[in-house]
């Protein structure tokens, strides 16, 4: 059975910036758990109070964790309660229906709520009839277009309908049908089909306009019909442009014809004897019902003969603002059908929520300075707004040579006040900054913390050493102009217990400074794809970067890391990672290097940089794959030294089973490199990969956490540790 919803989840993950404010519009536990499998793509609305939903999902089989970190992503109206919302949506409803109920009513809310703006989807039908729902649905949200409704079921693959997918149309919405609304039902349900289903497994689409007729076999209004709109087919599938160059729709054809393989090597084409029942077949993916009656028959027909096939409906010319459910789905079903509704309506160009009313969208100013540029991003809420790179040239940062980065403080703020300026950006408008963390003391928990200024004057007296990040702080600082300023989750993150920190050598100590921002950003995200918390989960995540991290994540804390920042750990594309102690005094004794050159060795120009004269992967990756032995010695060599780092932090978790190794970071993006690591530590746990490195969207979100009560701020005050 083709798997739909792991194909639609793929191209869910392509819209990752925001995500649709969705309203469930009924209260049935069908709708609650499929809520627990939604929230890494959507935002969820029950239109009841908090207590209420709870006592629903008490009646849900799901696992505590998921139904927390659900509830936690969701917001509750509780419509017998007064409100401004309430009371400008029930005037707006009996503006545009005079007719309808009251606007306490979920239903009457949920489709007015989404007319207005305050939200994107409506979900509903699974516990109401058709005028109930339906109907009002598809008068208020009619967006001008043909009204349709097209029923899709994912078969096994034995059954008619090529790899399963059976797709009709119109199975809901017109009792009365002309030629022009015919072809457009047509044109709609195939090019449904199109977008949702893969070329590569799917190199066409076919849809069949049937009738009692067969090829202008039979007379009567029926075939007129059919016959009338086929012809307006082709001119509405040009328009439709070239993504839908693929979809071929033929008209007036028997059922039979259409759903058999032996009937249509009869009625479809003339039957040679060299030609098999299969290679007459006119085998199609849609079929297209001259009438309402046999487009229900079928959906039900097929709702009934393969009760367990996931099945799901879509609704045309409502903008794709709406969800319709039947009420015999299963949990898969609803799952599956809002699915479908939330990539429809990002394929639209969905942007963000015009309107929104049910999740705080607190403004947060981002900054994260680098050795030569300064980043900035503007988010509302989790929906970045904008980002960018500021670089300062080599002219610019002349006067700042040999001096600590902290020198360049004022100029850096200077110009990111300019470019936020420039881009109509008012300093007093923003209600937080959060900003990259530096080299402070050792914090003894991760999280966020506000920025104070101990902190500030620990930054300017580089207390851990120097290095661009003290940077961020102090301009956050000073731009915040008495409004909240954070840093989030910085490398000097230490949650390690002494028993990883403790050498052979009296004195001589481990230190933990590591890639903790995106390391914790990608748990976060993880967490989110299976519906819980960071708090909840045992994680190895692996940053691989020009430096390598690698840490221990139990049930939210951080246990265990290497030194990244100082080469500790495998070697990266410019770090030599641990070293041979005796070779390591031999090369320090021997004259060969000044400390400063040996430091630069450790740091900067060690690991490939060092092994193969450049710490460019691209270029590796290409003569790998040429298989120039030394390259082949050295990547393999650097893939099983990660995965050995990756093993050697299962001790850990003191006996409890990893629940996912993470890799992230730059280098993240290398197949070679992520295979060869999953071949060496499958034996611990599986592996999930989040390419690139997320330190923005981390920063912000960090700072949301804090602004939306999910976890407090924390305070910077060394003496108290």
């Amino acid at each position: 059975m083709y798997d739909i919803e792991a194909a639609i989840d793929r191209q869910l993950q392509g819209h990752r910036k925001n995500r649709p404010t969705v309203i469930l519009t009924e209260l049935d536990p069908r709708l609650a758990e499929a809520a627990g499998h939604l929230t890494r793509f959507a935002r969820i609305v029950f239109l009841a109070p908090r207590e209420e939903v709870e006592e629903l999902f008490d009646d849900v089989q799901m696992e505590p964790a998921r139904r927390n970190y659900t509830l936690s992503e969701s917001a509750f109206l509780d419509l017998e309660q007064p409100s401004a919302l309430r009371d400008e949506l029930d005037q707006l409803l009996h503006k545009i229906e005079p007719s309808a109920g009251s606007i306490r009513d979920p239903r009457w809310f949920g489709i007015t709520a989404v007319y207005a703006g305050y939200a994107d989807l409506v979900v509903g039908g699974i516990a109401s009839d058709p005028r109930n729902y339906f109907r009002p649905m598809l008068r208020i949200l009619a967006d001008g277009t043909v009204q349709s409704e097209a029923g899709i079921f994912v078969l096994p693959d034995a059954s008619e309908f090529p790899h399963g997918v059976a797709v009709f149309g119109d199975v809901g919405v017109n009792a009365t049908l002309t030629p022009e609304t015919l072809a457009e039902i047509a044109v709609d349900t195939c090019c449904t089909a199109r977008s949702l289903l893969p070329e590569e497994l799917f190199p066409s689409i076919r849809g069949a306009v049937v009738s009692y007729s067969n090829k202008g076999s039979d007379v009567g209004p029926s075939p007129v019909l059919v016959r009338s709109a086929c012809a307006l087919i082709p001119d509405l599938l040009k328009a439709r442009g070239p993504a839908f160059q693929t979809v071929h729709i033929e008209g007036e054809l028997k059922v039979s014809a259409a759903l058999s393989a032996r009937s249509a090597a009869y009625y479809a084409h003339p039957r040679s004897k060299h030609m098999t029942d299969e290679e007459c077949a006119t085998q199609v993916h849609a079929i297209i019902a001259p009438n309402l009656e046999l487009g229900n028959f079928l959906y039900h027909l097929y709702a009934t003969r393969f009760p367990d096939s996931p099945k799901f409906a879509v609704v045309h010319g409502v903008g794709c603002k709406a969800v319709d459910l039947a009420q015999d789905s299963t949990v898969q079903d609803a799952i599956l059908s809002i699915k479908v509704g939330l990539l429809r309506l990002l394929n639209t160009g969905w942007k963000k929520t015009p309107r929104d009313a049910f999740f705080p969208r607190p403004r947060i100013l981002v900054i994260n300075p680098g050795s030569t540029s300064s980043k900035i991003g503007v988010f509302e809420g989790d929906h970045e707004v904008f980002t960018a790179e500021i670089k300062h040239s080599a002219e610019e940062l002349k006067p700042f040579a040999g001096k600590p980065s902290t020198a360049q403080y004022a100029f850096r703020k200077d110009v990111i006040a300019r470019v936020l300026q420039e881009r109509g950006e008012d300093l007093s408008k923003f209600d937080a900054i959060s900003a990259r963390g530096g080299l402070l003391y050792p914090l003894p928990q991760h999280g966020t913390y506000l920025i104070n200024a101990q902190m500030v004057a620990d930054l300017q007296r580089h207390v851990q050493g120097d290095h661009a990040t003290n940077l961020g702080a102090l301009i956050a600082y000073e731009l915040a102009q008495g409004k909240p300023a954070f840093i989030v989750d910085p490398g000097v993150i230490d949650e390690v217990p002494s028993r990883s920190k403790i050498t052979g050598i009296k004195g001589v100590r481990r230190k933990v400074i590591s890639h903790a921002l995106n390391a914790i950003a990608t748990a976060h995200r993880y967490a989110r794809t299976v519906g819980s918390f960071y708090e909840h989960l045992n994680l190895i995540i692996c940053h691989m970067g020009g430096g390598i991290s690698i840490g221990a994540h139990k049930h939210g804390h951080y246990i265990d890391a290497n030194d990244a920042l100082n080469g500790e750990g495998p070697f990266s594309p410019e770090r030599s990672g641990s070293l041979p102690v005796c070779s390591l005094i031999d090369l320090c004794f021997s004259g060969q290097y000044t400390k400063e050159e040996l430091m630069k060795l450790n740091k900067g120009r060690g690991g490939l940089l060092s092994l193969l004269g450049t710490s460019d992967f691209i270029e590796i990756e290409d003569r790998y794959l040429n298989r120039e032995p030394e390259v082949v010695e050295v990547v393999e060599a650097m893939s099983y030294q990660i995965a050995k780092s990756i093993c050697a932090l299962v001790p850990a978790f003191d006996g409890d089973k990893v629940d996912r190794i993470l890799l992230t970071g730059g280098l993240a993006r290398s197949k070679i490199l992520v295979d060869q690591i999953k071949r060496y530590v499958r034996t611990v746990a599986g592996v999930s990969v989040f390419p690139g490195e997320h330190e923005m969207a981390a920063l912000a979100e960090g700072a949301l956490r804090v602004l939306n009560g999910r976890e407090p701020a924390q305070k910077y005050d060394p003496k108290d540790w």
